[in-house]
């Protein structure tokens, strides 16, 4: 797995502290993306938040999966969540440091009071006094909320004093911009009431979870169950379907199912639940015996809090291959770099006005922020089914250089290993070894064993990805591959 340093740094650490008129939040942001540059501290909010306990509970909620592996968890993950100001709300992100679940809360305009929202995106300081600090709030005395450094700390300090350098694998980057993409084909499947949602969560199954922490403080409180890894994905996937005011296990994906892959990985939710409202499924129509990725919401006051699990508890996003089409063309890039200008920090980006601008179609915009959320963008709000600008505060670019399938398949092109023959295609690999390429419908089906295991449930193969580059006349803009390379 290709990993790099990348290193944050906070002009002091993020606190919650006691004042004579309540209590008083600061979290710290290192360096991220603005409206007018790259901002070393940036600062996006001032104000107070309506339900102190709420949001301290889910921001919380974040910072579990942020420390969490939920497979192979004798593994170490420490990851500082992201923020992004939008204008009208704050979004705080994170993934598990096994790349299998994606964690977003989003405090929206009534959940905020007395201050404006700025615009940007970056990481934010949560270490573990202030989780412990965070853990005790007890009553609903007024929280102020500073995200970015305040004046006193802009003006008295000369250089940051706090950092932090952790590894990023490229596989976490590219969860990022599959988990938005995977979003993107998700619907409502089901509503529960705040006490069906309690009941279901607290019984979707036996034990605990071990989550490992980057260092002393509290863990997520227990009740969920227990990782079953690899054991429990032998069982095969399972399953919900909605029946009345609640969700009832089925072992096979009937009509309005929605797959529940690896229940245990819900256990940050149980951070929220006593301040639960309502709990919203999100999942693809149901189209085969598969496992599948859905997304579950805990509907807060003023908040909601979602977290997006992969088809399985040993399958991060990374390898889902959901951003390879859009990828693999020039003219997707092309229209990314088109959008890209446009987009101006919108808390739901609206597809019909970018074409109206861009002078693009819908479908050319949906691949072209398809194409920006490889490089972390843009993401996905399933509870507004639409698109929202953030800018991740990483090396990002470095996703579409690194992924395997593509690096392949450009490899592939660029050695003449394609050879077109109507809706057929021949893929002839460096060994000798020939795959044939069958267009059905619009859909590439390929003889290799890629596509004899996964059926296009984890995105095209090398050769069928060859096999569009060429179709479409993509360059192949190679770095050093080798042709046969990548067992993908």
């Amino acid at each position: 797995m290709t990993r790099s340093l990348q290193a944050v740094a906070y002009r002091r650490p993020s606190a919650l502290e006691s004042a004579a008129d309540g209590r008083h939040l600061g979290l710290e942001t290192s360096r991220g993306a603005t409206p007018t540059g790259l901002q070393d501290h940036p600062r996006f909010f001032s104000g107070f938040v309506t339900s102190p306990q709420v949001a301290a509970a889910a921001l919380l909620a974040v910072a579990d999966v942020a420390a969490a592996r939920y497979y192979q968890p004798q593994l170490r993950a420490s990851l500082d969540p992201v923020v992004t100001g939008n204008g009208d709300r704050l979004r705080f992100e994170s993934f598990s440091g096994c790349g299998g679940v994606y964690a977003r809360l989003d405090v929206l305009t009534p959940g905020l009071d007395g201050g404006e929202v700025g615009h940007g995106t970056t990481n934010v300081d949560v270490n573990n006094p202030l989780r412990e600090a965070l853990s005790r709030i007890g009553s609903d005395d007024p929280l102020h909320l500073r995200v970015g450094p305040d004046e006193l700390a802009v003006t008295t300090l000369d250089g940051p004093v706090v950092e932090k350098k952790v590894p990023l694998p490229d596989r976490w980057l590219r969860g990022f911009a599959e988990a938005q993409v995977i979003a993107a084909g998700f619907d409502l499947r089901a509503e529960l009431p705040a006490d069906e949602a309690v009941r279901f969560l607290r019984s979707a199954s036996r034990g605990r979870v071990r989550v490992r922490l980057a260092g002393p403080g509290p863990g997520p409180p227990r009740g969920l169950p227990k990782a079953g890894g690899a054991r429990r994905s032998a069982a095969g996937p399972r399953w919900v379907v909605p029946v009345g005011r609640g969700l009832r296990p089925t072992t096979r994906p009937v009509p309005g199912a929605v797959c529940l892959p690896g229940p245990e990985r819900l256990v940050a939710l149980q951070r929220v639940l006593r301040h639960a409202t309502a709990l919203r499924v999100y999942g693809p129509a149901v189209g085969a015996a598969a496992a599948e990725a859905a997304a579950w919401e805990v509907v807060l006051p003023g908040m909601r809090l979602t977290l997006t699990l992969s088809p399985d508890a040993s399958r991060g996003f990374s390898g889902e291959g959901g951003v390879l089409d859009a990828l693999a063309t020039d003219e997707a890039a092309e229209d990314a770099e088109l959008i890209a200008v446009l987009l101006a920090w919108e808390p739901r980006v609206d597809v019909a006005d970018l074409a109206a601008s861009s002078g693009l179609t819908p479908e050319r915009v949906r691949a072209a922020l398809v194409r920006l959320g490889t490089s972390g963008r843009v993401g996905y709000d399933t509870a507004e089914a639409a698109y929202f600008h953030r800018e991740l505060p990483y090396d990002a670019e470095r996703v579409e250089k690194h992924n395997p399938r593509l690096r392949s398949a450009r490899a592939l092109v660029a050695a003449g290993a394609v050879r077109l023959d109507g809706p057929l295609a021949t893929v002839t690999a460096e060994d000798g070894h020939a795959h044939r390429v069958r267009d059905e419908a619009g859909v590439l089906t390929c003889s290799c064993l890629w596509w004899a295991k996964y059926r296009g449930g984890r995105g095209p193969c090398k050769h069928a990805l060859a096999v569009r580059m060429v179709r479409r006349g993509a360059a192949p803009e190679l770095e050093p591959a080798v042709v046969g390379g990548g067992a993908r």
